[in-house]
């Protein structure tokens, strides 16, 4: 354990593959900016890899200051041990205050090894992100500045709102896509401090013998108009029409946890809480109850239309336009009506 240092600086954990950052890193990047600007202290990012360092311009242009480099030919494919090394050696010699990784697959295998090391709490799967001063009652004291650490609970029924006030770093990981990417600003300065870490010879037990790679099916993150099923579609024959609907109006597949869980789709597509979190310009959702779980990953969708045969359905109160009807007989009629619309 680290003890609390008040001036220390917000870390950013900086994902990348194969010398391409991962979009979550950059979308931390601003919300630690944000997160510093509150302490009134700086930003670093962790950037671990071999022949990395030009992503450090992407990282500063991003809101961070520090770039704490590490560059090592051992480095250059993930294995745990010698990533959490880096992590840990780097923490003990800067102490920082606050330390986020992405909840990716990577960031989920790193963060608690980290933590466990340094003998420090973390937050998982958090959305949301803040500075506070909170009172305890108990310790008749309030603690300044700390980090709010948000993240659903109990299913997604409530929001519970998390602190570490005395073991240090303050950690958590970040859901892709809850915090918007920020627009670079390419001027903007920061300073790359390259970084030596001594690797020990059980950091290599693993060895990385074959990587087997699968690409993603769909982009859900990049796509501008999302048509989602979910259970209320039925079967996978049906969910046919979510795909024909898709088509006709060019945009990506998606899909509810219930979809998925029912075999109708592959998990790449779902949206939601244990999903990928979207903000696309269209977002049309057939069949989809409107679980807080679901819509967690789509409300910040700039226009949201809802097709439901329940008028009480949840997803309704987030819906900008709804349609109470059977989508076995709705979504045939608008794949008609677009295809009959008149070309531009």
């Amino acid at each position: 354990m680290i003890e609390p240092n008040r001036n220390g600086e917000v870390w950013v954990f900086a994902e990348q593959e194969d010398g391409s950052p991962h979009d979550v890193a950059l979308e931390l990047c601003g919300k630690a900016r944000q997160l510093a600007d509150r302490l009134g202290v700086k930003v670093g990012a962790i950037l671990a890899g071999w022949k990395v360092q030009e992503l450090s311009r992407q990282l500063i242009s991003q809101g961070t200051d520090n770039v704490y480099l590490v560059e090592d030919r051992q480095l250059e494919h993930y294995l745990t041990q010698p990533y959490a090394r880096v992590l840990c050696t780097l923490i003990e010699k800067h102490k920082p205050q606050i330390v986020i990784f992405g909840a990716t697959p990577l960031g989920r295998d790193l963060a608690p090894r980290v933590a466990s090391a340094m003998r420090c709490g973390l937050t998982a799967d958090c959305t949301d992100l803040d500075i506070a001063d909170v009172n305890d009652p108990a310790a008749k004291t309030t603690h300044k500045n700390l980090l709010l650490q948000i993240r659903p609970a109990f299913g997604g029924n409530i929001i519970a709102t998390i602190i570490n006030p005395e073991r240090w770093p303050q950690m958590a990981t970040v859901r892709e896509g809850v915090m918007p990417l920020g627009t670079p600003d390419m001027l903007r300065q920061g300073e790359v401090v390259q970084e030596k870490v001594e690797f020990q010879k059980q950091d290599f037990a693993v060895k990385l013998i074959q990587r087997h790679r699968e690409q993603r099916q769909v982009n859900l993150k990049a796509a501008r108009t999302i048509v989602a099923g979910g259970g209320g579609v039925g079967n996978k024959d049906n969910f046919k029409l979510i795909h024909e609907l898709a088509g006709a109006v060019g945009g990506a597949v998606g899909a509810s946890r219930a979809a998925v869980d029912g075999g109708f789709i592959d998990k790449d597509h779902q949206v939601g809480q244990t999903g990928t979190t979207v903000r696309p310009a269209l977002y049309v959702a057939c069949g989809i109850s409107g679980a807080i779980q679901h819509r967690a990953g789509m409300e910040e969708s700039a226009k949201i239309v809802a097709v439901n045969t329940d008028p009480e359905a949840p997803i309704f109160s987030g819906a900008h336009y709804g349609i109470v009807g059977d989508l076995n007989q709705v979504i045939p009629m608008m794949i008609k009506a677009l295809k009959e619309r008149p070309k531009e």
